[in-house]
């Protein structure tokens, strides 16, 4: 298990929450307790024990035994909790906001309703068997799959087939509001380019409060990262993928793309230290990373207009000095730029909870269909 740094941080609310966010071989908890942030670490699972588990949902089971374990060994009672909040993933797509976790959801999300197939689906079914356990609320908060694109988003080039929106939009829309806070502006009332850099790498569009365009990071759409390949020609990709089985195309999507592919790893600490020594390769890759993620950037301006108030940026690579500078070098005549490092999901999980428990918000109903479903004309 790794310990992380929201220890400490602070949302609005007196209650005890609980947060639940799974990823691919970790699954990351926090506990609110009075406002208070009082742990918040990385629950390490085993990556060949959960590949023998078969798919996704068949880690349920073995997660939770790993979760309540972590629980015992450090002597966590959630009796009285007042909410528990799972990362959402799965489901159909929704708009943005707080949503009640229920048997429809939890179903959809299971069934993959969605088409995204990600450790993050796990997320409301965890949150759903602590619940029923302890007690409480149980909610889920913009899950990859929020969809808010324009029409003009939408389209493509073959007839029915249509874009998707998937993107961290959790930490996109928290880093979204926590600047209108800082700023004191109003969300709704402004336009930014926001983009998270990390493992994967979503570059989005967002008018005026809601999120209208941007790269589809599930499926493969945009800059290269350190997991995943990135946008190709369809005849590059027809060219090297015919042949191959479904899912080492997929892993290029997820996994084994980008930096994995050129280096054999998605360590970006140990590429970017070959950056350092100079290494040609790696000076070459990295810095068309960094490149490519700035041409997105700069397409989001045209979505806008022209009419960006600021770039902000989020996600672990911001810890390399050269990620921000290049987008500042590149992009800086877009709009100012402002860096959030690393990542704000806990604690915007857990505040939604709060402006739930605290009758600010009313948590929507999961409508069990895509919030958009095509155009009438098809």
């Amino acid at each position: 298990m790794q310990e992380r740094t929201n220890v400490g941080q602070r949302v609005s609310g007196p209650w005890r929450i609980f947060v639940i966010n799974p990823g691919s071989t970790s699954t990351k908890v926090s506990l609110f307790e009075g406002g208070t942030c009082v742990f918040d670490t990385d629950v390490f699972h085993d990556s060949p024990t959960l590949r023998a588990l078969g798919t996704i949902n068949d880690q349920l089971d073995y997660r939770m035994e790993v979760l309540d374990d972590f629980l015992a060994t450090n002597g966590i009672d959630l009796t009285g909790v007042d909410a528990v909040v799972g990362r959402g993933g799965g489901c159909y797509p929704v708009e943005s906001g707080i949503y009640t976790i229920d048997d429809r959801l939890v179903a959809d999300t299971r069934d993959c309703k969605g088409g995204l197939y990600h450790a993050s689906m796990l997320g409301v079914q965890m949150a759903q068997r602590v619940h029923a356990r302890y007690g409480g609320i149980a909610l889920m908060v913009n899950p990859p799959i929020v969809d808010e694109l324009c029409e003009d988003a939408r389209i493509t080039g073959v007839r029915g087939v249509y874009r998707k929106a998937v993107s961290h939009a959790l930490n996109l829309k928290a880093v979204a509001r926590r600047h209108c806070e800082e700023q004191g502006i109003s969300y709704q009332e402004h336009n930014f380019i926001v983009s998270h850099i990390d493992g994967g790498i979503s570059v989005t569009a967002h008018r005026r409060g809601r999120m209208v365009d941007g790269n589809d990071a599930g499926g493969g759409e945009g800059p290269f990262t350190p997991t995943r390949m990135g946008s190709m020609a369809v005849t590059d990709v027809l060219h090297y993928l015919y042949g191959k089985k479904p899912e080492e195309i997929q892993a290029l999507c997820s996994q084994a793309g980008g930096l994995s592919s050129w280096f054999g790893t998605s360590n970006s600490d140990q590429v970017h230290a070959l950056v350092e020594a100079d290494d040609p390769v790696a000076t070459r890759v990295w810095s068309a990373m960094i490149y490519q993620t700035c041409k997105w950037i700069a397409s989001m301006g045209a979505v806008l207009e022209g009419q960006v108030d600021a770039i902000l940026l989020t996600g672990g690579l911001l810890r390399f000095d050269d990620v921000v500078q290049g987008v500042r070098d590149r992009c800086g005549w877009i709009a100012p730029v402002y860096v959030y490092p690393g990542e704000f999901e806990q604690q915007a999980m857990a505040q939604s909870a709060c402006d739930v428990l605290s009758g600010d918000v009313e948590p929507r109903v999961y409508p069990g269909a895509p919030v958009w479903s095509g155009f009438a004309e098809g």
